[in-house]
């Protein structure tokens, strides 16, 4: 018999991580288990709410939550986890004081979510920015609004317009929210800025498949793409990056242009911390799993998102190889299974397959726009830019968050975007340094 209540080791506080561990602690009783939640961020990150913290629609601070506050009954360890040794029963993480912890476990549920997917570009790593963390959205903001200002006050014609183009690489949902939003807020800000045209921004994205957004209908998509570029922006498709060295974007068609600002969003891939692990994996570096989510072959061990490999089982029928798509409406639905079918096994009951057909998807396209493509309904334009808003606000995690986000709506709706780039945030002690100098 067991001297210590279950010890529960959640790896990662991403969607899977947090919601997994809320379900935890709502169900667990008193002293049957204890709950590790380990990740490098003290906060999961909503992601789909990202690009429009990038364009000043959402307050960033609201849409991530503060796992401390949210899982009151758990234990927050925040470090990064760098192996997995399930013969030991042993997760080591290096935390973020810098010291190596090892932590036991009785049962694991790796929840580790993807990282960006790069290519051998040349000058992507020096000018390349992401957009999958809420750094990565307040620093293109500042960026993007930095750039205004910049082309603003300079008379070299050449460096304004390097100054005023904007390259997005990646046609997926990310990238289209990105691009849309980000152009939606400058389009707003040049109201403020004389002497800036808007016919002189050059929105562009990239995207080396035939279309974008492979979630909705290629009708949909093909409307979106027609949507964007009437708006004046550039879409191509079937294209790829050969070069991005010294900002200086080189396309596989011939076309060549200078740009200062290059965001990436082409794609994800499964964490690398896996293959420092014995867990089973796939051809894709995704966990194996069963339908209800537990790790093929191995006692004890679950795993959900995006880095797993999930049957879906509303797929099998036609594929029997299907897997899950990685996307949010999947890790949130599978997470809160995850926390049932944990604590059913160790109450002695059988564990439930994860079965969910795909809804549909929505996409914002900047303030009232948008796309959808629900129960095999397609909708655009303010509709699916409603559609879109009520879908995500109802998965925010929290009532606090929700409200903050609807109270910023809300705000913005009477008194526009915020267009300040507080760009002194990355470098916050240049003026204290030239006040000491002087």
């Amino acid at each position: 018999m067991k001297s210590h209540p279950t010890r529960i080791v959640i790896v990662g506080g991403g969607y899977v991580g947090m919601y997994t561990a809320l379900g935890l602690q709502k169900k667990l009783r008193s002293g049957e288990a204890s709950v590790t939640v380990i990740d490098p961020q003290p906060h999961m990150t909503y992601q789909p709410f990202l690009p429009e913290a990038a364009a000043g629609s959402i307050e960033p601070r609201h849409v991530v939550a503060p796992l401390r506050k949210v899982l009151k009954r758990c234990h927050v360890v925040t470090g990064r986890v760098t192996k997995i040794e399930h013969a030991r029963k042993i997760v080591t993480a290096e935390l973020s004081d810098g010291h190596v912890e090892e932590i036991e476990y009785d049962v694991l549920v790796s929840a580790l979510g993807a990282i960006s997917r790069t290519l051998p570009i040349p000058g992507l790593a020096e000018v390349g920015i992401g957009m999958k963390t809420i750094g990565e959205a307040i620093y293109v903001r500042n960026h993007v609004l930095s750039r205004l200002d910049q082309a603003a006050s300079t008379n070299n014609a050449e460096l304004r317009k390097k100054l005023l183009s904007f390259v997005v690489i990646g046609g997926g949902f990310a990238g289209i929210e990105t691009l849309a939003e980000l152009e939606d807020m400058t389009r707003y800000a040049l109201r403020y800025y004389e002497g800036i045209k808007p016919e002189e921004m050059n929105w562009v994205l990239v995207e080396a498949a035939g279309r974008i957004m492979p979630e909705v209908s290629a009708k949909l998509g093909a409307w979106t793409v027609e949507a964007l570029e009437k708006r004046g922006m550039k879409i191509y498709l079937d294209t790829r990056v050969k070069s991005l060295e010294g900002g200086h974007v080189v396309l596989d068609d011939g076309t060549e242009f200078d740009s200062d600002t290059i965001i990436w969003t082409a794609g994800m891939k499964a964490n690398p911390v896996l293959r420092n692990t014995d867990l089973p994996l796939d051809e894709r570096g995704r966990v194996r799993c069963t339908a209800a989510m537990q790790v093929q072959g191995l006692d004890g061990v679950w795993a959900a998102g995006d880095c797993s490999a999930v049957p879906d089982l509303s797929r099998t029928e036609e594929d029997p190889t299907a897997t899950c798509v990685p996307n949010a409406q999947h890790a949130i639905r599978q997470s809160k299974l995850l926390s049932k079918n944990i604590v059913a096994q160790m109450r002695g009951q059988k564990p439930k397959d994860y079965f969910h057909k795909y809804l549909g998807s929505v996409a914002g396209l900047g303030l009232y726009k948008g796309v959808a493509d629900v129960f095999g309904l397609r909708f655009k334009g303010l509709p699916a830019w409603f559609m879109h808003r009520s879908y995500h606000v109802a998965f925010m995690p929290t009532v606090n968050r929700k409200l903050r986000v609807l109270m910023d709506w809300t705000q913005a709706l009477f008194y526009g975007r915020e267009i300040v780039a507080l760009g002194q945030i990355n470098d916050p002690k240049s003026d204290f340094d030239r006040a000491v100098q002087s």
